[in-house]
């Protein structure tokens, strides 16, 4: 697994292309639990989404080749993933799929990147992007399975634990894993992880039943950010030696949450960045007695208008 030390490394050499994004402390009355919580509020990073931590780490802890770099994205990824490249002076193409809203697409053409539909899902579009890579020889960016990517992703962790040392449990969305992953890989267990997930996309929770990572249906309001068609192996490591509780949600527990974010905080968030939170508000998930819970609101590229 991970190491705390691979974290601390990646937060050192990230730092200075990154915000450190802060924290909300909303009472428990604030939330009508009988438990504090502690919001991340990861959707402020640049791109409006966590996953420039992970896309900078892999591209600063490699030689770039000149054809650059090819990832493959159901959007957060992949605008991370240019905005590094076009930081860095590097070229970027990015595969997504057919259902990427355009939202997701202005956002990676915004940062210089050649966009190109992939296929019908994202793992026709993984599928593409990894041909590519090797037809070009540029350098392949995961979205959720690989080593660098993850103790990107884990710097979220080092950062939240630094700020809310008090937290007893992390609540945290997830598709592929690479979120929980790199946050799992930092705590170490020395808090308790819920992994949240849509019913319609539940990767982690079919892997922990099945012992293995397992190909899961994809659909849903959160497909385009959590819509993986099988959980990384990586993640799955951390699941097993953090013994993590999943939890799913049904598509109306996510946009409730998105609407209470959004009539309590006035803050716009994307269905997966609403998740974790949604698993809280809806009861999926019930604290133990004398919980303090963190959550980590993942991600904000949506229309703002969607929330009504």
């Amino acid at each position: 697994m991970i190491a705390q030390s691979d974290i601390s490394a990646a937060m050192a050499r990230i730092a200075p292309h990154i915000r450190r994004t802060p924290v909300l402390r909303l009472a428990p009355h604030e939330l009508g639990t009988e438990h504090p919580v502690t919001l991340k509020l990861e959707f402020l990073q640049v791109t409006g989404s966590f996953k420039p931590r992970g896309a900078f780490n892999r591209l600063l802890s490699n030689a770039v080749p000149a054809a650059g770099v090819v990832a493959a994205s159901g959007g957060n990824h992949g605008a991370a993933v240019a905005f590094a490249a076009q930081s860095l002076g590097v070229p970027a193409e990015i595969f997504v799929p057919a259902p990427t809203p355009a939202v997701k697409r202005t956002r990676i053409e915004g940062f210089g990147a050649r966009l190109v539909v992939g296929g019908a899902s994202y793992e026709e579009a993984r599928i593409a992007s990894e041909a590519r890579a090797a037809e070009t020889g540029a350098m392949l960016v995961h979205a959720y399975d690989q080593q660098e990517v993850l103790a990107g992703q884990g710097t979220i962790g080092l950062e939240l634990e630094q700020d809310a040392p008090e937290l007893t449990h992390v609540l945290i969305a997830t598709g592929g894993g690479g979120l929980f992953g790199g946050i799992g890989a930092w705590y170490a267990g020395r808090a308790g992880l819920v992994v949240v997930e849509p019913e319609a996309c539940a990767t982690l929770t079919m892997a922990q039943k099945s012992g293995a990572p397992v190909d899961v249906p994809v659909g849903g309001i959160a497909a385009d950010s959590l819509g993986a068609r099988r959980a990384g192996r990586l993640a799955f490591e951390v699941l097993g030696a953090t013994k993590a509780t999943c939890v799913t949600l049904p598509d109306e527990a996510i946009i409730a949450a998105r609407r209470w974010l959004w009539d309590k905080l006035r803050t716009v968030a994307e269905p997966g960045g609403a998740a974790a939170l949604a698993a809280l508000l809806s009861g999926a998930w019930r604290a133990p007695v004398g919980a303090r819970i963190g959550i980590v609101l993942c991600g904000a590229n949506c229309d703002p208008g969607s929330v009504a």
